[in-house]
């Protein structure tokens, strides 16, 4: 049964915190290709099956791009990156070397009207949260399926982000990524073994309110597991339908 989750830190402080400092830095560096190589393979799909109709990208708290495959982005005429940590924008600058990127320092994701900003984007705009909803929540509580309900209605957006994570391993025969409808519970019985499962609720759960959504298995660092979500919302001018 999920246990009570902690308050994530607010985006503007995930620079000094696991979730997105240096010791996240350190622990992308030791790991991405090794442990970290099946869930970047399913973000890589995720991003490939993704297609909306846009020529630019906002993306939000992208941090270094550790998990993002750098030669998706040339299909967008710009890229615009909502991330506050500085060593994460030196490197993702580098990593992003050929693609016009730009930063922009605004919190998007804080005060009374979040995401208020992205909704001004051009109309030919997608937004990418980049797994950061599971790590911040709205400043004035509750989840974030409101929010992006009420104020992205519109849009085209997309989204990976943590749904719980735990120190408890998956099963020896999880899947590292696979589609799945039914309640949080069920879900988890696809990659943890039945009975109590101590775990921390992102409350990031069918963020888009589909009845399926994409799901991988991150394992972050030894003892140290997440379960991260995909979903696409199409917009206003484009067809329904799960990320496949």
């Amino acid at each position: 049964m999920p246990a009570p989750a902690s308050p994530p830190p607010r985006l503007a402080t995930r620079w000094i915190s696991d979730a997105g400092g240096l010791r996240y830095h350190l622990t992308a560096l030791r790991e991405r290709d090794r442990a970290w190589r099946p869930f970047r393979q399913a973000v890589a799909d995720w991003l490939a099956a993704w297609q909306p109709a846009a020529r630019h990208l906002l993306l939000v708290g992208p941090s270094a791009g550790h998990t993002l495959p750098a030669d998706w982005f040339a299909r967008f005429d710009t890229v615009t990156a909502f991330e506050p940590d500085p060593i994460a924008r030196w490197w993702l600058s580098r990593r992003l070397s050929g693609v016009p990127l730009h930063f922009d320092g605004r919190d998007v994701l804080a005060g009374p009207l979040p995401l208020a900003d992205l909704a001004k984007a051009r109309d030919d705009t997608a937004i990418l949260f980049c797994n950061v909803l599971g790590q911040v929540r709205p400043a004035g509580g509750g989840s974030w399926h409101p929010v992006l309900r009420d104020v992205l209605a519109g849009r085209r957006w997309a989204s990976y982000h943590d749904v719980v994570s735990t120190a408890q391993p998956p099963r020896p025969d999880a899947p590292e990524a696979l589609q799945a409808g039914g309640d949080l519970e069920s879900v988890l019985a696809r990659f943890w073994r039945g009975g109590e499962l101590a775990l921390v609720d992102h409350e990031t759960f069918r963020l888009d309110g589909q009845r399926a959504a994409d799901y991988a298995l991150w394992r972050l660092r030894p003892g140290q597991t997440h379960l991260v979500e995909w979903v696409a919302h199409p917009g206003a001018d484009q067809s329904t339908g799960a990320a496949g």
